[in-house]
């Protein structure tokens, strides 16, 4: 497609997970999970084009197997944003708005997507990303492997952290992180802009790329949804979780 305008979601995958290797791949309920993602991005009524950004063979020919689009990109990549933009430079270089949607989230509901780009649709914003209140079924702000984020009066993030943030200081005033959902929009030229940046001092403490953007002034419009979040797949035994999730929803292949 590459269309003036147009809305395209990006979900880029590697094989060489170091706690998963093959993880795209892994089958799901009769599907590898690759699909999974690829049709939630495709089910978002606000997408009009959906691309898998992979250094690997296998997983592109997957993805054309299932009828999907797959870019082949380097493998010299150190973060899935900047595998998101090579492939946006080379098949969606008209494209106004670009959604980075993480490969390993087949249970990502469609709506969250089509909330975070009407919201950037609706704001000047160059980034925008996704946060959900912390709950019973969120897990515990405590947790390091949450990441965290507090967010102005604007409703733009602050700060992201795998640390239970803000401290509260004796006699001071609660203020309740949010989880922060790992899904991404971003204007075209910000993202170009972004890629060319290098992972400041705050990226490389906390390991999360995002604070690029925050260490070079940038301003990430967060949408709040009121979700109890999705179940990704980060280890080997996610996959039982999630496939009885689909099981119990009535989803799998034919």
């Amino acid at each position: 497609m590459n269309r003036i305008n147009s809305t395209v979601a990006v979900i880029p995958a590697r094989y060489a997970s170091t706690r998963f290797p093959g993880k795209p791949l892994v089958p799901i309920a009769g599907k590898p999970m690759i699909q999974w993602v690829y049709e939630r991005a495709r089910a978002a009524t606000s997408i009009d084009e959906v691309l898998v950004a992979t250094d690997d063979t296998r997983i592109a020919e997957a993805v054309e197997a299932f009828g999907g689009q797959a870019v082949l990109t380097s493998s010299e990549h150190t973060s899935g944003t900047d595998r998101v933009a090579e492939a946006v430079a080379a098949r969606a270089r008209r494209a106004e708005l670009i959604v980075n949607l993480q490969g390993d989230e087949p249970l990502m509901p469609p709506s969250v997507i089509d909330t975070l780009v009407e919201t950037m649709r609706e704001s000047a914003a160059e980034m925008g990303t996704v946060a959900v209140p912390f709950g019973q079924k969120t897990g515990s702000p405590d947790d390091p492997n949450l990441v965290k984020v507090i967010l102005d009066s604007e409703g733009c993030a602050l700060y992201f952290s795998r640390a239970a943030i803000p401290y509260v200081r004796e006699g001071g005033t609660p203020v309740a992180p949010l989880w922060h959902w790992g899904l991404y929009a971003y204007r075209r030229t910000f993202l170009e802009r972004f890629v060319q940046w290098p992972p400041g001092r705050l990226e490389q403490c906390e390991k999360l790329e995002q604070l690029r953007a925050l260490e070079n002034g940038a301003r990430i419009r967060v949408t709040v949804v009121d979700s109890t979040g999705s179940v990704g797949v980060d280890l080997p035994e996610d996959v039982k979780t999630v496939e009885r999730i689909l099981l119990e929803c009535g989803e799998s292949a034919p």
